[in-house]
Protein backbone atom coordinates (compact mmCIF):
# COMPACT_ATOMS: atom_id res chain seq x y z
CA UNK A 1 0.00 0.00 0.00
CA UNK A 2 1.52 3.36 -0.96
CA UNK A 3 1.21 6.15 2.14
CA UNK A 4 -0.34 9.37 0.68
CA UNK A 5 -1.18 12.45 2.13
CA UNK A 6 -4.28 13.62 2.55
CA UNK A 7 -4.20 17.09 0.96
CA UNK A 8 -4.18 16.91 -2.99
CA UNK A 9 -4.81 13.09 -3.82
CA UNK A 10 -5.35 13.36 -7.23
CA UNK A 11 -1.59 15.25 -7.97
CA UNK A 12 -0.20 12.74 -5.64
CA UNK A 13 -2.02 9.90 -7.82
CA UNK A 14 -1.13 11.58 -10.38
CA UNK A 15 2.75 12.16 -10.29
CA UNK A 16 3.09 8.14 -8.81
CA UNK A 17 1.41 6.96 -11.92
CA UNK A 18 3.55 9.46 -14.48
CA UNK A 19 6.35 7.98 -12.39
CA UNK A 20 5.64 4.43 -13.34
CA UNK A 21 4.60 4.92 -16.52
CA UNK A 22 8.18 6.84 -17.39
CA UNK A 23 10.12 4.33 -15.70
CA UNK A 24 8.31 1.44 -17.79
CA UNK A 25 6.75 -0.14 -14.62
CA UNK A 26 3.75 0.35 -17.07
CA UNK A 27 3.97 0.03 -20.16
CA UNK A 28 2.22 0.71 -23.57
CA UNK A 29 -0.92 -0.78 -23.80
CA UNK A 30 -0.98 -1.69 -19.98
CA UNK A 31 -4.79 -0.97 -18.50
CA UNK A 32 -4.84 1.20 -15.34
CA UNK A 33 -7.98 0.33 -13.80
CA UNK A 34 -9.30 2.83 -11.33
CA UNK A 35 -11.05 0.51 -8.93
CA UNK A 36 -7.34 -1.42 -8.26
CA UNK A 37 -5.72 1.69 -7.92
CA UNK A 38 -7.85 3.32 -5.52
CA UNK A 39 -7.71 -0.36 -3.27
CA UNK A 40 -3.94 -0.14 -3.48
CA UNK A 41 -3.65 3.68 -2.07
CA UNK A 42 -6.59 3.07 0.01
CA UNK A 43 -8.72 6.01 -1.03
CA UNK A 44 -12.23 6.57 -3.29
CA UNK A 45 -12.28 6.66 -7.12
CA UNK A 46 -13.17 10.06 -7.17
CA UNK A 47 -9.64 11.08 -6.90
CA UNK A 48 -7.97 8.62 -9.46
CA UNK A 49 -10.58 9.26 -11.84
CA UNK A 50 -8.91 12.82 -12.03
CA UNK A 51 -5.65 11.72 -11.97
CA UNK A 52 -5.99 9.27 -14.59
CA UNK A 53 -7.68 12.58 -16.70
CA UNK A 54 -4.80 14.93 -16.07
CA UNK A 55 -2.55 12.16 -17.39
CA UNK A 56 -4.69 11.89 -20.65
CA UNK A 57 -4.63 15.30 -20.95
CA UNK A 58 -0.84 15.21 -21.10
CA UNK A 59 -0.80 12.89 -23.02
CA UNK A 60 0.24 9.63 -21.36
CA UNK A 61 -3.19 7.50 -21.51
CA UNK A 62 -5.90 6.95 -23.17
CA UNK A 63 -9.37 6.60 -22.57
CA UNK A 64 -12.01 4.70 -24.62
CA UNK A 65 -15.81 3.57 -23.45
CA UNK A 66 -16.16 0.22 -22.49
CA UNK A 67 -12.45 -0.36 -22.55
CA UNK A 68 -11.29 1.48 -19.84
CA UNK A 69 -7.58 3.62 -19.60
CA UNK A 70 -4.43 2.56 -21.22
CA UNK A 71 -1.11 3.78 -21.28
CA UNK A 72 -0.77 5.34 -24.66
CA UNK A 73 1.87 4.41 -27.12
CA UNK A 74 3.39 6.44 -29.30
CA UNK A 75 4.71 5.46 -32.64
CA UNK A 76 7.68 6.92 -34.66
CA UNK A 77 5.40 8.03 -37.32
CA UNK A 78 3.65 10.24 -34.88
CA UNK A 79 6.97 11.45 -33.41
CA UNK A 80 8.24 12.38 -36.68
CA UNK A 81 5.44 14.53 -37.32
CA UNK A 82 5.80 15.99 -33.97
CA UNK A 83 9.48 17.18 -33.95
CA UNK A 84 9.85 19.41 -36.63
CA UNK A 85 6.82 21.04 -35.74
CA UNK A 86 8.25 21.41 -31.93
CA UNK A 87 11.47 22.63 -33.48
CA UNK A 88 9.69 25.16 -35.47
CA UNK A 89 7.78 26.43 -32.67
CA UNK A 90 10.13 26.97 -30.21
CA UNK A 91 12.33 28.75 -32.24
CA UNK A 92 9.81 31.50 -32.86
CA UNK A 93 9.29 30.85 -28.91
CA UNK A 94 12.94 31.65 -27.86
CA UNK A 95 12.97 34.44 -30.07
CA UNK A 96 10.03 36.20 -28.68
CA UNK A 97 11.05 35.33 -25.29
CA UNK A 98 14.82 37.06 -25.74
CA UNK A 99 12.94 40.14 -25.90
CA UNK A 100 10.45 39.49 -23.12
CA UNK A 101 12.66 37.95 -20.72
CA UNK A 102 14.78 41.24 -21.32
CA UNK A 103 18.11 39.45 -19.54
CA UNK A 104 16.10 37.96 -16.81
CA UNK A 105 16.76 34.55 -16.71
CA UNK A 106 16.87 33.86 -12.97
CA UNK A 107 13.48 30.96 -13.38
CA UNK A 108 15.48 28.96 -16.62
CA UNK A 109 18.70 29.01 -14.71
CA UNK A 110 16.73 27.31 -11.35
CA UNK A 111 15.63 24.60 -14.40
CA UNK A 112 19.09 24.15 -15.61
CA UNK A 113 20.65 24.05 -11.60
CA UNK A 114 17.71 21.50 -11.18
CA UNK A 115 18.88 19.12 -14.24
CA UNK A 116 22.25 18.94 -12.85
CA UNK A 117 21.75 17.92 -9.27
CA UNK A 118 18.68 15.28 -11.17
CA UNK A 119 21.85 13.80 -13.69
CA UNK A 120 24.35 14.12 -10.26
CA UNK A 121 21.79 11.53 -8.69
CA UNK A 122 21.08 9.70 -11.57
CA UNK A 123 17.56 10.67 -11.37
CA UNK A 124 16.12 10.50 -14.93
CA UNK A 125 12.95 10.97 -14.31
CA UNK A 126 13.27 14.48 -12.35
CA UNK A 127 15.89 15.79 -14.59
CA UNK A 128 13.35 15.12 -17.62
CA UNK A 129 10.26 17.03 -15.52
CA UNK A 130 13.02 19.84 -15.50
CA UNK A 131 14.15 19.60 -18.89
CA UNK A 132 10.28 20.25 -20.14
CA UNK A 133 9.70 22.56 -17.45
CA UNK A 134 12.87 24.62 -19.08
CA UNK A 135 11.32 24.16 -22.36
CA UNK A 136 7.66 25.31 -21.30
CA UNK A 137 8.88 28.43 -19.22
CA UNK A 138 10.73 29.57 -22.69
CA UNK A 139 7.22 28.95 -24.68
CA UNK A 140 5.71 31.06 -21.74
CA UNK A 141 8.17 34.05 -21.76
CA UNK A 142 7.21 34.29 -25.30
CA UNK A 143 3.03 35.76 -25.01
CA UNK A 144 1.99 34.66 -27.87
CA UNK A 145 -1.03 32.64 -26.64
CA UNK A 146 -1.32 30.73 -29.93
CA UNK A 147 2.04 29.18 -30.23
CA UNK A 148 1.50 28.15 -26.07
CA UNK A 149 -1.51 25.65 -27.00
CA UNK A 150 0.05 24.50 -30.00
CA UNK A 151 3.15 23.89 -28.14
CA UNK A 152 0.90 22.31 -25.34
CA UNK A 153 -1.33 20.26 -27.88
CA UNK A 154 2.31 18.20 -29.00
CA UNK A 155 1.83 16.28 -25.85
CA UNK A 156 5.72 16.69 -25.37
CA UNK A 157 6.82 12.83 -24.93
CA UNK A 158 8.95 12.26 -21.81
CA UNK A 159 8.85 8.87 -21.96
CA UNK A 160 10.48 8.64 -25.05
CA UNK A 161 13.03 11.47 -23.89
CA UNK A 162 13.94 9.09 -20.87
CA UNK A 163 14.68 6.48 -23.90
CA UNK A 164 16.99 8.69 -25.85
CA UNK A 165 19.14 9.21 -22.55
CA UNK A 166 19.40 6.13 -21.57
CA UNK A 167 20.73 5.02 -25.34
CA UNK A 168 22.61 8.11 -26.23
CA UNK A 169 23.12 10.65 -24.01
CA UNK A 170 24.45 10.91 -20.34
CA UNK A 171 22.36 13.09 -18.05
CA UNK A 172 25.31 15.83 -17.25
CA UNK A 173 25.61 16.26 -21.08
CA UNK A 174 21.64 16.54 -21.53
CA UNK A 175 21.65 19.12 -18.88
CA UNK A 176 24.40 21.10 -20.11
CA UNK A 177 23.00 21.39 -23.77
CA UNK A 178 20.44 24.14 -22.38
CA UNK A 179 23.44 25.97 -21.32
CA UNK A 180 24.30 27.91 -25.02
CA UNK A 181 20.35 28.54 -25.42
CA UNK A 182 20.05 30.16 -21.47
CA UNK A 183 23.58 32.27 -22.07
CA UNK A 184 22.08 33.66 -25.26
CA UNK A 185 18.68 34.65 -23.62
CA UNK A 186 20.78 36.50 -20.71
CA UNK A 187 22.50 38.29 -23.69
CA UNK A 188 19.04 39.16 -25.27
CA UNK A 189 20.26 37.64 -28.89
CA UNK A 190 16.84 36.70 -30.05
CA UNK A 191 18.33 34.70 -33.43
CA UNK A 192 20.83 32.87 -31.50
CA UNK A 193 18.32 31.48 -28.78
CA UNK A 194 16.08 31.15 -31.77
CA UNK A 195 18.53 29.02 -33.35
CA UNK A 196 19.99 27.02 -31.15
CA UNK A 197 16.83 26.16 -29.53
CA UNK A 198 15.70 24.75 -32.76
CA UNK A 199 19.09 22.90 -33.50
CA UNK A 200 18.65 21.29 -29.93
CA UNK A 201 15.06 20.02 -30.66
CA UNK A 202 16.13 18.72 -34.16
CA UNK A 203 18.83 16.51 -32.49
CA UNK A 204 16.41 14.94 -30.26
CA UNK A 205 14.32 14.37 -32.78
CA UNK A 206 17.28 13.19 -35.11
CA UNK A 207 18.07 10.59 -32.09
CA UNK A 208 14.34 9.47 -31.83
CA UNK A 209 14.15 8.28 -35.10
CA UNK A 210 17.66 6.16 -35.18
CA UNK A 211 17.12 4.41 -31.86
CA UNK A 212 13.69 2.28 -31.35
CA UNK A 213 12.64 3.84 -28.59
CA UNK A 214 9.27 4.97 -29.61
Amino acid sequence: MVSLNRAVLSDQVKEILLKRILDGEYSPGDRLVEMHIAQEFEISQAPVREALRELEALGFVESEPYRGTRVRAVTKSELTEIYPVRAALEEVAARAAAVHLAGNVEALEAELEAMLAAAEKGDLYEEVQHDVEFHRLIVEASGNRVLQDMWRSLRIEARTLISVLKAHIGGYELAEMHRPVLEALAEGDAEKAGLLLRNHVEYFGELIMKGDSA
